[in-house]
């Protein structure tokens, strides 16, 4: 996949500059590098690692960040076009009662009834509760 990374890179000077320009054309898969404006690198490259270049550039040159990666598409090239398709939220219970997840629900001897005064009973021998 060929992506296009712009790094910004504190040069001071032209040495600095043919210095940064030299070092990240040494990297493995680079295409192209062009400068843009004083301080920003513009490489395009297949499988080149953005992360690798700003810490060579750190090293030798100065202060590199990372500005921008992107994926750079043929120019015949068009996006496919994705059908519009709504999504629906799943509901466990739309499809399945209470009794299908639970099938001895009725019949379990650790049931917690409520009355309306809000006070509740515990069938079980819990001395926690």
């Amino acid at each position: 996949m060929k992506q296009k990374i712009a790094i910004k890179v504190h040069m001071n000077c032209d040495k600095c500059r043919s210095k940064a320009m030299q070092l990240v054309a040494s990297a493995d898969g680079v295409s192209s590098i062009e400068l843009q404006g004083e301080d920003q690198l513009v490489v395009v490259g297949d499988g080149v690692d953005p992360v690798y270049l700003t810490t060579i550039l750190r090293k030798k040159v100065g202060r590199a960040n990372i500005t921008k990666v992107e994926e750079v598409k043929k120019s015949g090239e068009k996006e496919k076009e994705k059908p519009n398709v709504e999504l629906l939220p799943w509901c466990p219970n739309q499809y399945y009662t209470t009794s299908q997840w639970y099938p001895n629900y009725s019949s379990c001897s650790q049931v917690v009834t409520a009355y309306d005064s809000g006070s509740y009973s515990d069938t079980s021998s819990c001395s926690i509760m």
